[in-house]
């Protein structure tokens, strides 16, 4: 029994995890919203995995193990837009401010998710004669360890975002378009058939970047910071 795919995911949540522990300044008084990130993350894996093994022709619910105990990936797509859907939801009424808050931490998660390819040996990409290339077991074939260019980028970009200043949409839009950014510079390295989805990380980058644009010049809609209530909730 292989729980591979099940040590990626909870790479992902440790780093999603960690990141707020560092960014406790930027949460300050909005600490439960962790939960909801964590919560929004697992969603988006679940999804995703589910996803993949349908479009493979993998029943879930005849194989319900076979999400959690094979090698087998999670679609991106899939998760990406459903842990968005679930951090809207979760964080209504004021969604601006609370992705703008988590959005460094949902960079780290991301980027925590690609650093689990050590876990499930999917780290390498295409032939590459770098000095930190490197073969898989019995092959003299050096190859890119694109998954980790991936995590190093994800941090980078979570890094930058934390420092933007405090404008609405702005550091949501900036996380956006680091990931698809990420994603789409790192895709041409992996061996996939037919590409991937680049349309889809090109369309996530060009959105991310007309809201970062949008954000600048003030045209975003503005909402307020969180509640007293949000903060402690009723009894």
């Amino acid at each position: 029994m292989e729980l591979t795919l099940l040590f990626a995911v909870l790479t992902g949540v440790a780093f999603l995890w960690l990141a707020t522990r560092v960014s406790r300044r930027r949460l300050a008084g909005i600490d439960h919203l962790v939960d909801s990130v964590l919560a929004a993350a697992v969603t988006g894996m679940v999804a995703g995995r589910l996803a993949a093994m349908i479009f493979t022709g993998t029943n879930p619910i005849t194989h319900p193990l076979d999400v959690v105990i094979v090698r087998g990936g999670v679609d991106t797509r899939v998760a990406a837009v459903t842990a968005v859907a679930a951090l809207a939801w979760g964080f209504r009424p004021s969604v601006p401010a609370r992705l703008d808050a988590v959005a460094p931490a949902a960079l780290a998660g991301l980027a925590g998710w690609h650093a689990g390819c050590l876990w499930r040996g999917a780290c390498l990409g295409t032939a590459s004669d770098l000095p930190w290339s490197v073969a898989l077991p019995g092959s003299d074939v050096t190859r890119h360890p694109v998954e980790v260019y991936a995590s190093i980028l994800l941090l980078v970009a979570a890094v930058g975002v934390s420092r933007l200043p405090a404008r609405p949409w702005l550091a949501t839009g900036a996380a956006v378009a680091g990931a698809g950014l990420a994603r789409l510079v790192t895709q041409p390295l992996r061996p996939s058939l037919g590409g991937g989805p680049v349309l889809f990380y090109a369309l996530a980058a060009f959105v991310g970047l007309i809201v970062v644009v949008a954000a600048v010049r003030g045209w975003m809609p503005r909402a307020g910071a969180p509640s007293d209530a949000d903060h402690h909730p009723a009894t």
